[in-house]
């Protein structure tokens, strides 16, 4: 069998098979952080913090820290403080003259911005680490509490605080010492650990019902589920071939050019960046209350943590279509593709070199963009509307969503890095029918 030849070729290239359980291990460890309890809380009283975990926006932040938030584990914060900082970062790399500097200086400026993100990710941190506590304090039984008083209060957010930096600590080293990205790896990690408590929850409350009617509910929902799944392999794999016509070059004896080849531009080419930062971002009125459950908030901070509102899915949607056309711009300079094609020759049949072609890229890529921004805008609040239609609070997550794009786009990418291995020693890839095109979808230490 064609996978069983793949898994011991992989096998049999060392570099490639030591990646893969350097990242198997530090996942483990991650894993293993997740259950850690705080010091000084009881792991016997923490009942009613899981309750109020189990739906809303505070359920989808406790499945992207893999449960760690509704266990008062040491990695409760995860990664998204890491995130929301790199996000404040590169907005004021458009803005301030002194990151733009920096943006430009190579590989010294991006150590200092990276520096300059790790210590703003820790001021994050800290005030997220009072606000999960005095949560923690509201939730709780007083029982709960084995230690109390300023000290605990001090050292818990220090372990906390400690706790997610060392996460972020774990992603640099899969990045550099295992297979695909480090950050991404570990949300994806938390989501899967999520998935089987989901789809048990959502089969328990189908055979509840007592009637066939409940089985052809889930069936129903596991097959619409699959159409989203291949819908977004879809969005993060589709591309635009512009056609490259190179002109014809002798050299000595030599011909070269005269052969026409294909940029493949993407249709979402942000990848699921823009999700990431605008779910970083709706996060932020849960953290400035306190992670305070929605039905217990008025106003303002109500109004954004009703994960099922249409207020809350009409902004995140158009957020995440902003972030798209933003991160691309970052992302795709048709400026620079442009000036490569006229130093090599080549120009798109048509249009003249220069400005003009770096013109009809800027327009290619603006009007690919609106579809694939406005179809990722519709994935991510894909899980509102499978609420509405009766789905269980967990499973829904997993109808689209900030969830099932990260799942989509780690493993393409994960996939594509260990066929890049496979391929550069001669073996076959991953995939009899052709290359698996995956995108980079990581975190802040992918920059």
């Amino acid at each position: 069998m064609k996978l069983v030849d793949t898994l011991k070729n992989i096998w049999k290239i060392e570099d490639l098979k030591s990646r893969i359980m350097t990242t198997l291990g530090l996942v483990l460890v991650y894993r293993f952080g997740t259950e850690i309890v705080l010091p000084g809380v009881d792991p016997a009283q923490l009942q009613d913090l899981a309750n109020q975990t189990s739906s809303g926006l505070l359920g989808l932040l406790d499945m992207f820290s893999g449960g760690a938030f509704s266990r008062a584990s040491i990695f409760a914060l995860g990664i998204m403080p890491y995130i929301s900082a790199s996000i404040v970062i590169q907005l004021l790399g458009m803005a301030v003259p002194y990151f733009q500097k920096l943006q430009r200086e190579g590989e010294s400026g991006r150590r200092k911005i990276n520096q300059i993100t790790r210590y703003l990710t820790v001021v994050i941190l800290i005030l997220q680490g009072s606000a999960y506590l005095t949560n923690l304090h509201a939730q709780l039984p007083e029982q709960a509490f084995v230690l109390k008083g300023t000290f605990f209060h001090f050292s818990s957010i220090a372990i906390l605080t400690a706790g997610s930096m060392f996460v972020m600590w774990l992603g640099e080293r899969i990045t550099d010492k295992g297979i695909g990205n480090g950050i991404s790896i570990i949300i994806m990690i938390g989501i899967i650990a999520r998935l089987p408590f989901s789809f048990f929850a959502e089969f328990g409350s189908r055979v509840s019902e007592g009637s066939g009617g409940g089985f052809i509910a889930l069936i129903l929902e596991i097959v619409i589920l699959f159409l989203v799944f291949a819908g977004t392999i879809l969005l993060v794999q589709g591309t635009r071939k512009v056609p490259v016509q190179y002109a014809k070059r002798v050299v000595g004896n030599k011909q070269y050019g005269g052969v026409r080849q294909y940029i493949p531009l993407k249709i979402n080419a942000a990848g699921v960046m823009p999700i990431i930062f605008a779910q970083a971002i709706m996060f932020l009125p849960m953290a400035f209350v306190n992670f305070s459950s929605s039905e217990n908030l008025t106003g303002f901070a109500a109004t954004f943590a009703n994960y099922q509102g249409f207020a809350y899915n009409f902004t995140f949607f158009l957020m995440i279509v902003l972030f798209t056309y933003f991160y691309t711009a970052i992302t795709v300079n048709p400026m620079q593709m442009a000036e490569d094609m006229k130093k090599n020759g080549g120009f798109i049949p048509g249009v003249k070199p220069g400005k003009k072609t770096m013109e009809f890229l800027d327009t290619i890529m603006s009007r690919i963009t609106l579809p694939g921004s406005i179809f990722l805008g519709l994935v991510a609040i894909m899980p509102a509307f499978a609420m509405k239609a009766g789905v269980n609070d967990q499973f829904a997550h997993f109808f689209g969503g900030t969830s099932l794009l990260i799942l989509v786009g780690v493993v393409l990418d994960t996939l594509q890095q260990i066929e890049s291995h496979l391929l550069m020693r001669h073996y076959d890839g991953l995939m009899k029918s052709g290359r698996i095109k995956g995108k980079s979808v990581g975190g802040p230490a992918a920059y």
